[in-house]
């Protein structure tokens, strides 16, 4: 493990975040993984945890955070998850980021940053916007190496091209 952005625990639970993306792999979805926290650091606990079904439920909305904020609502019985934080692997969309504003988490921490459609400080930045009501505090790029490298040889298979993992590997 070459990442060392956040804490411990931050990287503990994105490591839960990258078993649930393996899920996605092998169902043949697009490796993304998330988990909700309910608590801080390593006294969280995680009460949702929920990978890509895109591709497996025919839903455009089945992404990894929709998923899991889903499956936390009905443990916390609220929609509003204060007090949570959600750990997905790869920067979230525009969807997503809007998902995670209207559910009130306090923090949304994200492991591979995506410049073609990431709301996370990438191409914009949904989560913090000034005018909406609620601002998660964004911590990204924790084991951005593992999440991207992740990433990268899954596009890479799907493309039929040999994925090598080296620092200038491209997608």
């Amino acid at each position: 493990m070459t990442e060392s952005r956040g804490t411990a625990a931050d990287r503990a639970f994105m490591e839960a975040a990258l078993g649930e993306a393996r899920t996605a792999i092998a169902a043949g979805d697009v490796p993304v993984g998330a988990v909700v926290v309910r608590g801080e650091g390593e006294g969280g606990v995680i009460i949702s945890r929920a990978s890509n079904r895109t591709l497996q439920d025919q839903d455009p909305t089945a992404h990894a955070e929709i998923l899991a904020l889903r499956e936390a609502s009905r443990v916390v019985g609220s929609w509003r998850l204060r007090g949570c934080t959600l750990y997905v692997t790869l920067e979230p969309c525009a969807m997503c980021a809007g998902a995670l504003v209207l559910a009130r988490v306090d923090r949304v921490v994200f492991g591979a940053w995506d410049d073609k459609a990431g709301m996370g400080g990438s191409v914009g930045d949904l989560l913090r916007h000034p005018r909406l009501n609620h601002r998660p505090d964004v911590l990204g790029g924790v084991l951005a190496d593992e999440t991207g490298a992740l990433l990268r040889a899954f596009f890479a298979r799907r493309r039929g091209r040999e994925f090598v993992d080296t620092p200038d590997a491209s997608a």
